[in-house]
């Protein structure tokens, strides 16, 4: 058996020279580092190959037990030293996994090249990338434990290691963490922000009336959902009067009011006037007593408060009642105020003046449940000088019905409508009338939407909180995304 050690600077050059001297198959026995670099020892499958065939031939012939006991010792020698030099070697993992790489890589190499002969890849369609193969780890060599009469080079184990997976393919399966998912959508609202600046910057550029009609329209005071909405209709073919002419017609078209029925005071009934703290409910409680006194008479009207909180409030509608002649009464609950609506059932119009609360205040959802009386109309008293999210708070903690009617008080103080005229618009209210002073009943009218409308328009412009041109972007970057207010407009 032929077995050669070759010598050199690296496992590489020394695994080049065994291959030059037994070509491609080369069996590698042994590999370990020595003072000149890395001695490795290495045969030939011919070797082997002429022992299976002289171990086939055994017993064969005359000259059958020479020959069997010449290969006997030659095997044993062979056995010999392969075993010594397993003993004192030891191969070294990575240069025999060099070795099984570049093995593995020209038979690939040689099967690509023999398919690609039998299959036509057209020249458009580029072949599949290939996964790299995992690297190959080695069992360690084991001894047998007695010597044989004939020791073959016991081939080497190779298992494929498990590809290592990156993190972030562990992560994919994995649920978002929440400080992850607000950041997210933090940094897409921003985009948006900012996509939607640069679009209304650009439909500013090219529709100047539009982007002068919405400046008008916040000074007024109008919140920018509505402006946006109704602006969005804006007919493209109108010059600036016209289009000013359009969004003052669409707003009076979607103001309610009772203009087209029967006045307040001539309906007659039984009404519970509500509201926060000091928005004038019993001046206009007062001011409807008069005019239903005034067209009907004193006896027409019955008072009746639930105030018993606040300090005066009592003597303040009695007060009012004296001078319209006209007895005020006082319900200190539930049963009272049922009692008293008994005894004036044959009044034209009853008037129930409530404690003024705050629209988050615990007491309200009591004060709300002591009006669940069959019969009994909730008016709710707004300040018209408010702000446009006090308002807002007001509604959405007052409203109780479908068509809630409301009353504009301190018209003659309000700087702007448009905060009051857009909650009535956007919460679909029906405005019942409106007070422009103290005086009882004077300073009292019938809502009409043109002339509110047009007052609301009529802002001067002038104030410190009023935006820029240049801020609007900011301001309107924001679509209107609920539908029902789309559709709630009668452009």
């Amino acid at each position: 058996m032929n077995i050669q050690r070759f010598t050199a600077a690296t496992s590489r050059e020394a695994l080049a020279k065994a291959r030059m001297a037994f070509g491609e198959g080369t069996l590698i026995l042994s590999n370990r580092p020595v003072e000149n670099g890395v001695e490795v020892v290495a045969t030939g499958e011919d070797s082997l190959n002429s022992l299976d065939q002289g171990t086939s031939g055994f017993g064969k012939g005359g000259n059958g037990e020479p020959q069997r006991r010449s290969a006997e010792s030659s095997s044993r020698d062979t056995a010999s030293l392969v075993e010594d030099d397993a003993n004192q070697l030891a191969m070294s993992t990575l240069s025999f996994q060099d070795y099984v790489r570049e093995r593995m890589a020209r038979r690939r190499q040689e099967a690509t090249e023999e398919s690609s002969k039998l299959i036509r890849i057209p020249r458009d369609e580029a072949p599949a990338p290939r996964t790299p193969e995992p690297r190959p780890t080695m069992e360690p060599m084991q001894q047998s434990a007695a010597p044989q009469a004939f020791a073959e080079p016991r081939p080497v184990v190779i298992k494929a290691s498990p590809p290592v997976r990156p993190e972030t393919d562990s992560l994919a399966g994995q649920a978002m963490s929440p400080s992850i998912s607000r950041e997210l959508n933090a940094m897409k609202e921003l985009i948006e922000d900012r996509f939607n600046t640069l679009n209304w910057l650009g439909q500013a550029r090219q529709n100047p009336i539009q982007a002068n009609l919405m400046l008008k329209l916040i000074r007024a005071g109008y919140s920018p959902t509505l402006s946006r909405t109704i602006l969005e209709r804006l007919p493209a073919a109108a010059d600036a009067m016209q289009s000013m002419q359009w969004v003052m017609d669409v707003l009076e078209r979607n103001l309610h009011t009772d203009s087209k029925g029967v006045p307040l005071h001539q309906e007659g009934g039984v009404f519970a006037l509500v509201g926060a703290t000091g928005v004038g409910k019993t001046t206009t409680t007062a001011k409807l007593a008069g005019l239903c006194a005034r067209t009907h008479g004193p006896n027409s009207v019955g008072l009746i408060t639930l105030d018993s909180y606040r300090v005066g409030a009592q003597e303040q509608l009695r007060a009012y009642g004296k001078m319209l002649g006209i007895v005020a009464h006082l319900a200190h609950d539930r049963a009272a105020l049922q009692d008293l609506l008994g005894l004036l059932a044959n009044k034209k119009m009853v008037l129930i003046d409530t404690t003024g609360l705050a629209p988050r205040d615990p007491r309200k959802r009591e004060m709300m449940d002591l009006l669940e009386i069959p019969g009994v109309k909730r008016l709710l008293v707004l300040n018209a000088g408010g702000h446009g999210d006090t308002l807002e708070d007001t509604v959405a903690n007052f409203k109780t019905t479908a068509n809630q009617q409301v009353i504009l008080s301190k018209t003659d103080e309000a700087v702007k409508l448009g905060p009051a005229l857009d909650a009535a618009i956007r919460h679909q209210l029906v405005l019942r009338g409106i007070t422009t002073g103290q005086r009882v009943p004077e300073d009292w009218e019938a809502a009409n939407a043109n002339k509110l409308v047009r007052a609301s328009m009529r802002s001067a412009g002038n104030s410190v909180y009023d935006p820029k041109i240049s801020d609007l972007g900011f301001i309107f970057s924001h679509s209107t995304s609920n539908p029902a207010a789309r559709n709630m407009f009668n452009a």
